[in-house]
């Protein structure tokens, strides 16, 4: 177990190192930030002063180098557009961000696992066909498109559901939450049903699959033989092995709802970390587009490992398959 760990955590590190040289150096060709943070009338020896106290006339192995060093301390450097520190504005999006993919997730998950498991129960029904139409129109429909059709029907002609921001938020110390008011509850909705509902399909056909392969083996055609009921059948033994790949497929999901929130956020102005990152790159702010990727890549790696360790923990074997085991 400990030398599954450390090769994960090595292998996490390599991965860490590598985004963020990718990141780093993606981003130095992506505009001149002098020309978004100055006016026509600044001087070019104000520009020059400027860029050496940004330190961008520094060579980009140098400023990586720096920028690891200071980010391995907590010191994400200093946005261009706000002149804050990057850390404080992520942190102050963070929660946002984090909120509506978990609601996401969650529903994706509630929805999205019943409605596979139905279908892989009763393939020919016709619930289950309308239920696989639905998913075919998740995985086909753009994510901006979804939720302009979301915001159109709820919002403009109910107008029962609100279209943009994020409704009013409590604060928890440095934590910010809208789940604790009806107004923070309405305005997750439709953000959430729109970041989830690709996610949703996704795992309602992973189980809806998974379920129709695992019925047809042997062990539960024993089960079966024994005078096991359907619900024993159907929910103790299929579905319990079904679960094993969901895990998996949920963990790499959750990594990319996070990603992917960034257009979610920008169509219903959601104040998170993706919103932050469409207007630092319109304005050239390396620093917040670098961390930005990093922190992703971050929350990637520990998703990842989280799902290792479950998926070593539910499958005994890999257990098994460790050395000495053989014997």
């Amino acid at each position: 177990m400990i030398a599954f760990v450390l090769r994960r955590l090595l292998q996490a590190v390599a991965v860490m190192l590598v985004v963020s040289l990718i990141s780093f150096a993606l981003f130095n060709f992506v505009g001149d930030p002098i020309n978004n943070m100055v006016g026509q009338e600044t001087t070019l020896d104000e520009r020059a002063e400027l860029r050496r106290q940004l330190g961008l006339e520094d060579p980009i192995p140098l400023r990586f180098a720096r920028f690891i060093g200071n980010a391995l301390q907590g010191n994400l450097g200093v946005s261009y557009r706000m002149a804050e520190p990057v850390g404080r504005l992520i942190l102050s999006r963070l929660p946002a961000t984090l909120e509506l993919s978990l609601a996401a997730a969650v529903f994706a998950l509630l929805v999205g696992v019943p409605m596979g498991v139905y279908c892989g129960l009763y393939p020919r029904a016709p619930l289950a066909r309308l239920f696989q139409a639905v998913s075919l129109v998740g995985v086909s429909l753009p994510t901006f498109l979804i939720g302009i059709l979301l915001i159109l029907i709820f919002a403009v002609h109910l107008n029962i559901l609100p279209s943009f921001g994020r409704g009013e938020a409590v604060a928890l110390g440095w934590w910010t939450t809208g789940l604790l008011t009806a107004a923070g509850l309405k305005a997750l909705i439709l953000p959430a049903i729109t970041l989830g509902l690709f996610q949703m399909t996704l795992i309602m056909r992973l189980v809806r699959s998974e379920m129709l392969e695992v019925l047809r083996t042997d062990y539960i055609k024993f089960a079966r033989a024994r005078g096991l009921s359907n619900r024993a059948v159907h929910f103790s033994h299929a579905l319990r092995n079904t679960l094993v790949p969901v895990i998996t497929i949920t963990g790499l999901q959750l990594g990319a709802i996070i990603a992917f929130a960034v257009i979610t956020e920008t169509v219903f102005q959601w104040p998170g970390m993706g919103l932050l990152f469409i207007q630092s790159v319109q304005f050239a702010d390396v620093p917040v587009m670098a961390s930005y990727l990093i922190l992703i890549a971050l929350l990637f790696v520990i998703i990842n490992l989280v799902v290792d360790l479950l998926y070593y923990a539910v499958d005994p074997r890999l257990r098994l398959d460790r050395p000495g085991k053989a014997a």
